[in-house]
């Protein structure tokens, strides 16, 4: 994965844990853009599960970065319903989730937020509502979340191909 990193224009990354439920999602998209969709020659996708920070710190080390960074992941905002796809800022990422995205583990240091003002990168962060909160192990999307990864995936297919 790392050489795609240094050479695509267009990187995806899913985040999440497959192991808790709803979280999958991002992983759940990449399996789907990787099996149903030709992406471009100039985008990579990659399921980086729960490891995303040391994947956004070495693109900041590197001396040529991707053009656009698209990540995805779950939210779980208020008034939002199971399985609704949508695009979130840096800036609207929720407080629980940017420790996920923090240099520091504090929202001050948000690693995104620097990536894309630092070097320039621009970012979008497609993320779907959780339709099902879980509190221990258990493999598997709920059935909104199915239907959302794959309005995600054909989100990204547009993305990159504009890329």
């Amino acid at each position: 994965m790392f050489q795609e990193i240094l050479t695509k224009k267009a990187l995806v990354l899913g985040c999440g844990n497959v192991l808790m439920g709803d979280d999958g999602f991002g992983p759940a998209v990449i399996k789907r853009l990787k099996q149903k969709h030709d992406l471009p020659d100039h985008a990579h996708a990659e399921d980086v599960g729960t490891s995303i920070r040391d994947i956004l710190f070495n693109i900041t080390l590197l001396e040529k970065h991707p053009e656009h960074i698209i990540v995805l992941d779950t939210v779980d905002k208020p008034g939002r319903r199971g399985g609704e796809v949508f695009e979130i800022s840096v800036d609207d990422i929720p407080e629980q989730k940017i420790v996920d995205y923090s240099f520091h583990q504090y929202p001050t240091s948000n690693m995104l937020k620097e990536i894309q003002e630092q070097c320039g990168i621009k970012i979008t962060i497609i993320v779907a509502q959780i339709a099902n909160k879980l509190e221990s192990v258990n493999p598997g999307l709920s059935k909104p979340m199915r239907a959302a990864v794959r309005e995600a995936a054909e989100m990204v297919v547009q993305l990159v191909n504009g890329s």
